[in-house]
């Protein structure tokens, strides 16, 4: 078993072979995304060409791929990268998650009547979906290079998405601004909800790029902070 795994790894890289592959399932789960908001929120009846169930299953497989790539380097290699392999181990968590997230979009598409229309809230959620559209764009254009100005970037998109989501969502229970109908305030609230925990979970990997691997997942600004990113999961 082991000689076959020293053969494998003197021919390949396999942890170039994960790292690629761990961009391949965030460039899956961007395309699963950009899918996902345009059932919910560009058509009538939920239409959507790409089988998002069968992405994420694909997705899902990725991460045992990933996983298996980066044990046998940790378990052979000669000049093993014990930090980049924990980090990869980490980030295809949060992958995966999203493509979770781009699910539960779907689920709202198929189960509300008509396009989703936000009403006073449109404003503020179209720019927080924006963000998010521009903050997937960013990562995948970061980790080759490991950029750790867009990186940064990413990170901090995060805070004032995190602070509008939870202002709609408190109108949203309250009442306090404007009027839904239920069907519409209930997927409002639940999408910006989505909406928000993607962010936090693109975060997340982002902060792989600046922060040392103990640090993942929280505060750049902040090396005292006891919380992460505010996912909730």
């Amino acid at each position: 078993m082991f000689k076959e795994f020293f053969e494998l790894f003197r021919k390949e890289n396999l942890l170039q072979q994960a790292f690629e592959r761990s961009r391949e399932m965030l460039l899956t789960d961007q395309e699963m995304f950009l899918a996902a908001i345009s059932s919910l929120r560009e058509h009538d009846d939920a239409k959507i060409e790409l089988d998002i169930y069968a992405k994420d299953q694909l997705i899902n497989a990725y991460e045992r791929e990933v996983r298996r790539k980066v044990y046998t380097h940790l378990s052979v290699a000669n000049d093993r990268n014990l930090h980049a392999g924990l980090v990869l181990v980490s980030v295809v968590i949060d992958i995966e998650r999203i493509g979770d997230l781009t699910k539960n979009i779907v689920d709202l598409a198929l189960n509300h009547p008509g396009r989703l229309e936000c009403g006073f809230f449109e404003e503020d959620v179209r720019k927080i979906e924006t963000t998010v559209k521009t903050m997937f764009s960013l990562l995948l254009e970061a980790l080759p290079g490991n950029d750790e100005s867009k990186a940064k970037e990413v990170m901090s998109e995060h805070w004032w998405i995190a602070r509008k989501s939870d202002e709609i969502l408190h109108s949203l229970i309250t009442r306090s601004s404007g009027h839904l109908a239920c069907a519409e305030a209930v997927t409002a609230a639940l999408y910006v909800r989505f909406l928000k925990r993607t962010s936090a979970h693109l975060m997340n990997i982002a902060s792989s790029l600046v922060n040392p691997f103990d640090r993942i997942g929280f505060r750049i600004d902040d090396p005292n902070a006891n919380s992460g990113f505010g996912d909730d999961e």
